[in-house]
């Protein structure tokens, strides 16, 4: 079967541009500021938007028809809406956005694409028990391969660089791609007309501008963001020899992981990540790369937990108000009053407190039966002072979770399944790549956090175990894929049913015992370094 191939324009033709944004992006200034561009230059022109439905914060499309070449006194007919197949131009602030355009016809032989590598989740990929995002080179794939002509660089990586706002930085990547029928310069004078945000404004036009220009692929921009801009320049020098010696992918995966923990808690909590990674890398033999990939991502998020401290920290920080303000479309001068909806327990308050008086106020709980069932209703303005002081106290918390209850669990957890990692990689790499998600069952805090570790026991005991135990003579192929179908069964059951047919089968409910870390001398049998 052959395709007719896609109209290509004529000068008589209008141009035809598609812009696709979110909500407070500013979709409709880069609108207005291409339509006054166009204007005067003296080109006819139209513009008109149309709202969508609101996956994140809103998608609205943005489409724009102008002449190409200044007619006196013509009286042209433009279309209100973009036709699939007829579009010169789409700009899109994010990668999902440029595919969702893509799927709905818009982008073809004839299409220039520029679009943000980057990505804001919708609900339904943060919603998902696993990793529930789309795959990025699937999508970046599709629009290179349907577009004309593909510009795709990390745009809000510019945008928060520079202090502005996506839309400048889109107008300069359009203007940087030379698909505009103006000069840069009428650009920049049509934002300096603006008035508000100007320097801001064109420094983010300019970024994107060269970025374009340079034809900056998404894997280079990711490098450069890593090794340039993202890590601290007191640390820099420190983690520069390490990471050097590591794989690309295990470079950026690393960085990123040594930066999250060192947010999270401390620069020796980031140490000790690269250490363990340094283990997982030690341990990589040819095939087992996945693994030890999946393993190093996995890990970034284990040892960033989610406690109530975290949460305090996260919901009392300048950004965070900031954002709120931005999302609620507040003026300057205008209230905005916050309230987190708490809903604590016993088992939250014990995953804070010291290893022994968390263990002791769990084993009260559990034989009082306020384990699930005792929980205290709390609404906590944190815009007022008082709210603010309360979740900034829990937040001060952070240099006492090292000797947390919590801590203790998920630091155990943690190197039982390193130490699995290691063993199986040279041996059992497919395997491997599937115990690497293993991670993934423990989540959030309280009554999920408890079925999370109950399912990380059940898995544990039903296929890693025995795989460790038996090692010399494991079917990898056959391992890899029970192990994969229980993951995915135990990550569709968010109400941990499996886990009590296991008990039921097991004659009743099994304690959880982790693997030791240490010796008494402090030596270990393994190359995976024990929490400092």
């Amino acid at each position: 079967m052959t395709h007719a191939a896609p109209p290509m324009p004529t000068s008589a033709s209008p141009f035809t541009l598609l812009i696709a944004a979110l909500g407070g992006e500013g979709g409709g200034v880069l609108a207005d500021w291409i339509v006054e561009c166009a204007q005067r230059q003296g080109l006819p022109v139209q513009a008109t938007s149309v709202p969508g439905v609101a996956q994140r914060t809103g998608a609205t499309s943005y489409y724009i028809e102008l002449q190409r070449e200044p007619s006196p006194g013509a009286k042209p007919v433009f279309a209100l809406s973009p036709v699939p197949g007829n579009v010169d131009v789409l700009v899109a602030s994010e990668l999902l956005e440029a595919a969702r355009m893509v799927e709905r016809g818009f982008v073809n032989g004839r299409t220039t694409l520029v679009a943000s590598t980057h990505r804001v989740y919708t609900t339904v990929e943060k919603m998902h028990m696993a990793d529930g995002r789309h795959d990025p080179q699937r999508l970046i794939g599709a629009a290179r391969a349907l577009a004309a002509r593909a510009v795709l660089f990390d745009m809000d990586t510019l945008t928060r660089r520079h202090g502005t706002v996506v839309s400048a930085v889109m107008f300069g990547a359009l203007a940087g791609a030379g698909v505009l029928p103006w000069s840069r310069e009428v650009c920049e004078a049509v934002i300096q007309a603006s008035g508000r945000g100007v320097q801001a404004s064109l420094a983010g036009f300019g970024a994107a501008f060269d970025a374009a220009q340079a034809g900056q692929s998404v894997d280079a921009e990711a490098a450069a963001t890593l090794q340039a801009a993202e890590l601290p320049e007191d640390l820099r020098s420190a983690w520069a020899g390490r990471l050097s010696t590591w794989p690309e992918a295990v470079q950026r995966l690393a960085a990123h992981g040594a930066l999250r923990c060192l947010d999270y808690q401390n620069r020796a909590h980031a140490e000790h990540f690269l250490q363990r990674v340094d283990a997982l890398v030690g341990a990589c033999v040819p095939g087992a790369e996945a693994a030890r990939d999946e393993a190093v991502r996995h890990l970034a998020l284990w040892m960033c937990y989610e406690d109530v401290i975290r949460v305090a920290d996260l919901k009392s920080r300048a950004a965070r108000f900031a954002r709120v303000r931005r999302e609620a479309e507040a003026r300057d001068g205008e209230i905005v009053r916050i309230t987190e909806h708490f809903k604590p327990g016993p088992d939250e308050v014990a995953a804070v407190l010291p290893r022994a008086l968390g263990a002791w106020l769990v084993g009260v709980a559990e034989r009082r039966g306020w384990m699930g069932r005792a929980h205290v209703g709390l609404h906590i303005r944190t815009s007022s002072v008082w709210g603010f002081l309360m979740l900034r106290t829990l937040a001060w918390l952070r240099p006492l979770r090292p000797r947390s209850l919590r801590y203790a669990q998920e630091d155990a957890a943690q190197y039982s399944w390193l130490e699995a990692m290691v063993r199986l990689m040279p041996v059992a790499p497919r395997l491997a790549a599937s115990v690497a998600g293993l991670p993934q069952v423990l989540k959030g805090y309280g009554e999920t956090q408890a079925r999370g570790r109950q399912n990380h026991a059940r898995l544990w005991a039903e296929h890693v175990a025995p795989a460790l135990a038996h090692l010399n003579a494991i079917d990898d192929g056959a391992a890899a894929l029970a192990f994969e179908q229980a993951l995915r069964s135990t990550l569709a059951d968010p109400e941990g049913t499996l886990n009590t047919a296991h008990a039921h089968r097991s004659g009743g409910a099994q304690p959880v015992f982790w693997a030791p870390r240490a010796t008494a001398t402090g030596a270990t049998s393994s190359p995976v370094p024990p929490a400092t």
